[in-house]
């Protein structure tokens, strides 16, 4: 178990919370599409990543893989980042972050589960409350920028309606035994990579709301370690 720090900033203003996280979920094939979904999944499994047996599916990583880093070390340069909104319960409430679920590609050709655990997940130290945001959900927009080779570049870009609605994906991982209980984080889908997945030197993320005017967003930079064998 690992504990925050975080900032919630609300209509109110902004103040700090300390908030253990104990259960850190990734949820993946969380598109709304679900026609371009089954596409993406055969395309992927002619490259050899194995379909999932339900989709969304819910993978378990380690709690401790979360934070608001600002530098994560990978074993290799076969690693890639992917801006998700957050979810993350805490007393009784449902708040709002943006991260990455930065993923060893390599790994994911044979093991999804085990590639998801060989990275750390880079999240914003701020976090809005749910309820501020869910009359007006369809608006928020994520974003990512990748810097390559010493060149800043946009990674990825679109609304959350690419995924299923947080309640949505909520009420699939109950209905797959999951809990969303106090403690609970949870990142939730991503978009296409403008260009295709590649690795990067630098990954920031960013999801905005354009309808009250204010963005989360996280910067980290990416250290590859030497392999050997």
């Amino acid at each position: 178990m690992k504990t925050h720090i975080f900032n919630i900033e609300d209509r109110s203003g902004k103040f700090e919370r300390a908030v253990t996280v104990e259960t850190l979920v990734i949820a993946g094939w969380t598109g709304r599409d679900t026609i371009a979904m089954e596409k993406h999944i055969q395309e992927l499994e002619a490259l050899g990543v194995k379909r999932p047996a339900y989709t969304p599916v819910f993978y378990r990583v380690a709690a401790e893989r979360l934070g608001a880093m600002p530098e994560i070390q990978v074993s290799g340069s076969h690693s890639s980042g992917e801006v998700e909104f957050v979810l993350l319960k805490n007393n009784g409430e449902i708040f709002v972050g943006v991260g990455s679920d930065h993923t060893d590609r390599e790994v994911e050709t044979y093991g999804i589960t085990v590639s998801k655990q060989m990275c750390d997940k880079p999240c914003s130290s701020a976090l809005w409350r749910f309820s501020e945001v869910a009359e007006h959900w369809d608006q928020l927009i994520l974003r990512s920028h990748a810097t390559i080779g010493g060149e800043r570049m946009l990674y990825q870009e679109g609304k959350v309606t690419a995924m299923r609605s947080p309640q949505d994906v909520l009420a699939k991982y109950s209905e797959h035994g999951g809990e969303f209980v106090d403690g609970t984080a949870m990142l939730c889908g991503t978009l296409a990579a403008i260009g295709g997945i590649r690795a990067a030197d630098r990954f920031e993320v960013e999801l905005e709301d354009p309808v009250l005017g204010r963005s989360l967003r996280h910067v980290y930079t990416v250290k590859p370690l030497p392999v050997f064998g």
